[in-house]
């Protein structure tokens, strides 16, 4: 049995693309808003969280069976929160000057609706291969949108990319000002609904009533 055939790529694609977890299901928004204005501290965020949700699910998944159904969400929890502690003990221990930018951010990892949805949706009630493909697939979905807003807020609104000037120095002379609504947090939103809007174009997604 091959352990990434036609059906283990279509979980991925499913949670990369077909059933993009932030265009198609609003899921994890709150953390999309609040660390794009840098593309550093949204490049951190989309790692831990693609750490956490992948092995997450498949933590879940091994022990399924033996969780009682009437503390399942706490059992998951725990489990998201151990997987947690790790990227900030990491982050600590090898970038601390990041850490104490983002760390407030990678706590409410654990409280993650994408996070939590995906282990008590999926990985509840799948083996924990496919458990960890669904919850890679939607975290690679996540960090996407993450990443293309974090780009466009940093470029237009700080004119940098991961720090580093990328707008010609001809264009101030020219009069040009950075998009200061950018840094703020309408500018995320305005970002967000034109990206979910595009998507939902490119894939013909329908709303079901």
């Amino acid at each position: 049995m091959s352990l990434f055939g036609k059906k283990e790529r279509l979980i991925v694609i499913d949670g990369l693309w077909n059933k993009n977890p932030i265009s198609f299901l609003v899921m994890g928004i709150c953390s999309a808003l609040a660390v794009t204005v840098k593309m550093q501290t949204a490049l951190i965020m989309a790692l831990g969280t693609t750490f956490v949700l992948s092995f997450g699910c498949m933590a879940v998944a091994l022990i399924r069976n033996y969780i009682p159904s009437n503390i399942r969400i706490i059992v998951q929890i725990l489990v998201v929160s151990v997987l947690v502690i790790m990227v900030d003990q990491v982050l600590r221990a090898f970038f601390f000057d990041l850490s104490k930018q983002i760390s407030v951010f990678i706590g409410l990892i654990i409280t993650n609706t994408l996070v939590l949805g995906r282990t008590e949706g999926y990985a509840m009630n799948n083996p924990p291969w496919p458990s960890f493909l669904d919850g890679l697939g939607n975290a690679l979905g996540y960090s996407s949108f993450l990443l293309m807003i974090s780009a466009l807020r940093e470029i237009f609104g700080s004119g940098t990319f991961f720090g580093f000037p990328v707008v010609p120095h001809f264009f101030y002379q020219a009069g040009y000002i950075n998009n200061s609504i950018m840094v703020l947090a309408p500018g995320a939103f305005f970002l967000l609904g034109a990206l979910v809007c595009i998507h939902r174009m490119i894939t013909g997604h329908r709303e079901e009533h």
